[in-house]
């Protein structure tokens, strides 16, 4: 028997509709229909190996209900090497899931709610502020802590964050899912499908991260697709993305850029990107214009008459895509739900587009008339009715709800088909959505902070691919350490550019972000010592701002101030989770106040520390409007005038900790325009090659100092 795959089906599609389905379409006598596993909107089906063929040809895009459904054929992978990366992938994806699982369970019922909001992943000891009605029916809460008077701590929960809200006192672990939609210092907002309804009469609630199953759903779908894929164009793209075939690399012709303040590289990696035939990948350091990049690309594209898919792993990341695409004038649609988007671009989702158009206003109206049928017939009585009556009302309202879907669908697919551009989020690509719709180009920006499982998911849909994003900041992010040590957190492009080399690869070069000085060990250490400063940059300071004085803190541009042998010794936080250093805190706190002092808005600088407690402590004693401070995680793809960081580490052993991992470094090194301060204890950090060679580098530019010769200096 061979394993037939169907996605895409209805909401609710039993056994029996499966059946008839591949009885009356694919003509199999439901006598040979073997063991069917139903998962909700998917299923597979084990059906005889001489009808697989036959059967996938008759039912891939056939209409059922609103939908076209999929069906594909789970075979045996041609080449075990192919088998091996897409089963490793599935386990290590299970893996993850199992580690995301374990983690929400221990913040709920193993840690006190204290110390679950002290992981990042909670908030605890809230109340409800205020509610609203949201778009498509959502409900809206505003939620702050119980005692008014107190700000939210540092968390990892951001707008676009799946989570669960649950009452404090509960142990079940029962609650409501919802989706962060906005965030402040005392108040976070959520999005729910309905409202939740507590027990108690005056209720305390709690967030925890909730890991998102529909999007470990999809990942595991395309992986399995993939897998599957044979003499179509996905398995042309596998072979290129595996390994097993090298990319065609045609020359690329010069391309004339629509945005005329494009550099030299810029362009490069354009007409780089529109030439390639199979895969591109556009490397961009910090401060290159990647995403500037990203969107000529994308209008370039579309000016040939290629349509694009264009995505990110994060919200955040496709909204800044999609904004300068609709800045532009292009003509794209946002997918997803529209509590993940920022609020100006909103107008411009899916959801809202079909819900304005005055086919679905008819629609809507079918909805109440079925409704109003459906209540009258359920209240139907006290008069005796003609024979059959209440059942024809049911039927007419059944009616009118089919014809509501219909034309709904049918408006969802006109606007999909005639937009030439599609933007959302690596695991918001929703196959019932989206159907059978192809594109000619996928654009992953950000491609580096994606596990490789979500990049297959627009794969499917594409005939070429363009990776946008920086191997050499912030991996993926991955909770399982057993994963993580298998590789779960090498990105898809890092992998290409082992399996490839820099042949499929064009590097941007000119950053228009940081002082020459700022951005010459990063570039050295990471960039082959390919990046240069552009002219308005180059050699910028802090004391050109306006309103900042002359000194010789806003002066320069890097400063290193050394804490060893001062005593400012870590220390561990109790439950172990994270590290803080007390007195190190201390030395940030008056460099920030002197910063301050010479006019520097405060909404200009920035504290970056790498572990979490240390940002809580800073936060604590930096109660300063409009500052900034976070871990390096929160803090990439920004850039501020003034960036301060606390390294944190001071002990006898030179232990370093997850400081090892220079492509954190890389990223904090680079947030900053005009002024850089380091602070740390040279002795425990020394010892690590890349850090003595950061150390010499700051000593050569005459930047370094002690914290004795820094109480004097400031």
């Amino acid at each position: 028997m061979a394993i037939l795959h169907l996605d895409a089906l209805p909401p609710k599609t039993t056994k029996g509709t499966i059946v008839r389905l591949l009885e009356q379409v694919g003509g199999l006598d439901r006598g040979r229909v073997g063991t069917i596993q139903n998962h909700g909107r998917a299923a597979t089906v084990e059906v005889p190996d001489r009808s697989i063929d036959k059967l996938v040809s008759a039912l891939d895009g056939t209409p059922l209900g609103t939908q076209h459904i999929r069906a594909w054929r789970e075979t045996a992978a041609a080449s075990t090497g192919r088998e091996d990366h897409f089963q490793r992938l599935i386990r290590l994806l299970e893996m993850e899931a199992d580690a995301e699982a374990a983690r929400a369970l221990q913040s709920i019922h193993r840690l006190t709610p204290a110390e679950a909001e002290q992981t990042g992943t909670s908030l605890v000891d809230l109340t409800i502020r205020d509610s609203d009605a949201g778009l498509g029916g959502r409900v809206l809460i505003t939620l702050g802590k119980r005692d008014t008077n107190r700000l939210l701590p540092w968390t990892r929960l951001g707008v676009g964050s799946p989570v669960l809200l649950s009452e404090q006192e509960s142990q079940d672990g029962e609650g409501w899912r919802a989706i962060v939609c906005g965030r402040s210092s005392d108040s976070v907002q959520l999005a729910l499908e309905r409202w939740p309804e507590p027990q108690g009469s005056r209720p305390v609630f709690r967030i925890d991260s909730a890991s998102d199953e529909v999007a470990r759903h999809r990942q595991r779908q395309a992986l399995q697709r993939a897998a599957a894929a044979g003499g179509d164009r996905l398995s042309q793209l596998r072979g290129f993305l595996l390994g097993t075939k090298r990319p065609h690399i045609p020359e690329a012709e010069p391309v004339e850029p629509l945005n005329t303040g494009l550099n030299q590289s810029q362009c490069e990696a354009v007409a780089f990107a529109m030439a390639a035939e199979d895969m591109a990948i556009i490397h961009g350091p910090p401060g290159t214009g990647k995403t500037t990049t990203v969107v000529e690309l994308i209008r370039q594209l579309v000016r040939k008459g290629r349509t694009v898919l264009a995505c990110a792993p994060s919200n955040l990341a496709v909204d800044n895509v999609f904004e300068r695409l609709l800045a532009r004038g292009e003509r794209a649609v946002r997918l997803g739900h529209p509590a993940r988007v920022l609020p100006e671009l909103r107008n411009h989702t899916l959801d809202l587009i079909v819900d304005a158009h005055p086919d679905v206003r008819l629609a809507r109206k079918l909805v109440r008339d079925a409704a109003a049928l459906r209540d009258k017939a359920s209240r139907y009585t006290r008069a005796k009715p003609e024979p059959g009556a209440r059942r024809e009302m049911y039927d007419e309202a059944r009616r009118l709800m089919d014809d509501a879907r219909r034309i709904e669908a049918q408006v969802v697919r006109h606007i999909l088909d005639t937009t030439p551009i599609i933007c959302g989020t690596l695991t918001g690509l929703d196959s019932e959505v989206l159907g059978q719709r192809r594109f000619d180009v996928a654009v992953i920006d950000e491609a580096c902070q994606s596990p490789e499982p979500s990049c297959w998911i627009p794969l499917l849909r594409c005939d070429r691919v363009v990776l946008a994003g920086d191997h050499c900041q912030l991996p993926p992010t991955v909770v399982s350490t057993d994963a993580a040590r298998e590789g779960y957190g090498v990105s898809l492009p890092e992998r290409l550019l082992e399996l490839h080399g820099r042949s499929i690869s064009r590097r941007l070069t000119v950053q228009y972000r940081m002082h020459e000085d700022v951005m010459t060990f990063s570039s050295d250490e990471f960039y082959d010592g390919s990046l240069v400063a552009d002219e308005s940059v180059r050699t910028h300071c802090l004391a050109e701002l306006p309103g900042v004085q002359l000194t010789d803190r806003t002066a320069s541009p890097l400063e290193f101030i050394d804490t060893a042998g001062a005593s400012y010794d870590e220390q561990l936080e109790p439950d172990g989770e994270s590290r803080l250093n007390p007195s190190e805190a201390d030395l940030v706190v008056r460099v920030v106040e002197s910063l301050v002092e010479t006019g520097l808005a405060s909404s200009e600088i920035a504290v970056i520390a790498p572990y979490a407690a240390q940002v809580r402590l800073l936060r604590s004693r930096l109660p300063i409007a409009g500052l900034e401070v976070d871990t390096v995680d929160g803090f990439q793809g920004r850039e501020k005038e003034a960036v301060v960081i606390s390294l944190v580490r001071s002990n006898p052993n030179g232990d370093i900790g997850f400081l090892a991992d220079v492509r954190r470094m890389n990223v904090a090194l680079t947030r900053a325009r005009r002024k850089l301060i380091v602070i740390g204890d040279s002795a425990t950090i020394g010892g690590h090659s890349f850090y003595g060679r950061l150390l010499k580098y700051f000593e050569d530019r005459q930047a370094y100092r002690t914290v004795w010769e820094e109480a004097d200096w400031s």
